[in-house]
């Protein structure tokens, strides 16, 4: 690496954590400083009193809990930082992807709802209680595990998560701005594509999403003739993701190769649409619409860990602005995968869902200040040493995985420097009054939809 990219990566990472001091509201000390924590943390973050322990963190440990429950961030600010300081040559494909922080015994916290979860179950069920925050990560080509965060949004329990990662889309789309290349979104199976690609197709914004292999879809019908009476037919031919026998031509193909899936192939047929009905996200409205897109079929040779159910087949939806690139779709939505990768780092090492919080506003700071330190772990990359363990083989310092990066990232803050300010030295305060009594907290249920509300979204 020579000097002057060394020059670009310090100067961007001083700029990020002077931009996101500014960045922080009251507290803004005590909760850099709890950032700073997480950083130089040797191992995982096992609870949220021993960041207090650590030596960049000048404070008692109760202004670690007091900044938690009385500090800020102004997150229009934060979320302009993040996009601004988004790798400027990756490309412009986002990975969009929701995870739970279950809080399943805290009956004082407010506003959790149920949600699925792979990894731990309740009561014998794969579901869980707590909130539920979407993540809108920038992917890239290299074979890493690395992404960079532009958003999170905790999900409303009782709203449309339909809507709600619609709106989330079209807020990223602006702050991106209208320069360079259409970005494109890449959804895994389990969100509604026909729905967002529809409510989308006024942005700049192109949306990819995983399709079950039992979806069917037609094309146009075919012009009415002069004189034919009756209802216009609204749907054609019919196209089986299943049968082959109902499959055209493709109208697009395309061929490459991957040393771990060999040979691939990809075909595309345009112009297709699904048979809506007036339910769900189309509830309400006389005539669901006509929603066109591209279904995509990828084919590969091998899969890397074949199991019993996988299969060698994809499908997917595309819809957007513009016509497909087959080489880019497939290559997005393998390394959709990195965002699942930075969800466990997060979670296991920079302890993302361990603080026992209360309240989804601390949550939500709490959750700001992960991003932050998960982002400047990225900008110091190619910045500090191979601190490597006896076990482990050597790497180019650029090339460093994010828990390497950590190892080393406390050698680089004693050059860098912090913006925050040293503590006020000050006696105790006086403590609680004698006599008072706060008296048992307020109980919040889980909140569980209705079966016609989940219906509906």
């Amino acid at each position: 690496m020579d000097m002057n990219d060394v020059d670009t990566r310090w100067n961007a990472l001083v700029e990020f954590r002077q931009s996101f001091y500014r960045c922080l509201g009251s507290w803004k000390d005590a909760l850099f400083e709890t950032c700073d924590a997480i950083l130089e943390g040797n191992g995982p973050v096992s609870s949220s009193p021993e960041l207090s322990l650590e030596s960049v963190f000048r404070r008692s440990h109760g202004s670690l809990y007091k900044a938690l429950s009385r500090g800020g961030i102004d997150e229009v600010a934060f979320r302009r930082l993040l996009c601004d300081q988004r790798p400027a040559t990756w490309p412009l494909v986002f990975a969009v992807d929701a995870s739970t922080w279950d809080r399943c015994d805290a009956e004082c916290s407010p506003e959790r709802g149920y949600y699925y979860s792979a990894s731990k179950h309740s009561a014998g069920q794969p579901i869980v209680a707590g909130w539920h925050y979407q993540w809108i990560s920038q992917l890239n080509w290299d074979p890493d595990s690395w992404t960079a965060p532009v958003d999170s949004r905790r999900l409303d329990p009782e709203g449309d998560e339909t809507k709600e990662t619609i709106d989330q889309v079209r807020d990223v789309v602006v702050r991106l701005g209208g320069v360079g290349d259409v970005p494109l979104f890449v959804f895994d199976a389990g969100y509604d594509a026909i729905a967002i690609g529809h409510e989308l197709q006024d942005v700049r914004c192109q949306v990819l999403t995983r399709i079950g292999s039992n979806r069917v879809f037609y094309d146009d019908p075919p012009t009415r003739g002069q004189g034919v009476n009756g209802r216009p037919k609204r749907h054609g031919k019919r196209f089986s993701c299943a049968d082959e026998t109902t499959q055209q031509l493709p109208d697009g193909q395309h061929h490459a190769k991957d040393n771990r899936y060999g040979d691939i192939r990809v075909q595309a047929w345009h112009g297709l649409h699904p048979r809506l009905g007036t339910r769900g996200h189309w509830a309400g409205r006389d005539e669901p619409p006509i929603v066109r897109g591209t279904v995509i079929r990828v084919d590969v040779q091998r899969l890397p860990k074949p199991t019993s159910r996988s299969s060698k087949t994809l499908w997917l939806w595309w819809s957007g602005e513009g016509m497909p690139d087959l080489d880019l779709v497939w290559r997005a939505y393998l390394r959709r995968f990195d965002i699942e990768h930075t969800y466990r780092f997060v979670k296991n090492t920079l302890g993302w869902t361990t603080p026992k919080i209360a309240t989804p506003q601390q949550a939500d700071l709490w959750t700001w200040l992960v991003i932050a330190t998960y982002t400047q772990l990225r900008l110091a990359r190619g910045l500090v040493g191979d601190l490597r363990l006896p076990w482990e083989r050597r790497c180019d310092p650029a090339k460093l995985s994010p828990r390497r990066v950590r190892r080393g990232f406390c050698r680089l803050r004693a050059y860098i420097g912090t913006p925050a300010q040293p503590p006020k030295t000050s006696k105790p305060g006086p403590g609680r009054p004698k006599g008072s009594k706060s008296g048992p907290r307020r109980r919040h249920p889980a909140i569980k939809k209705s079966h016609s509300e989940v219906a509906q979204v």
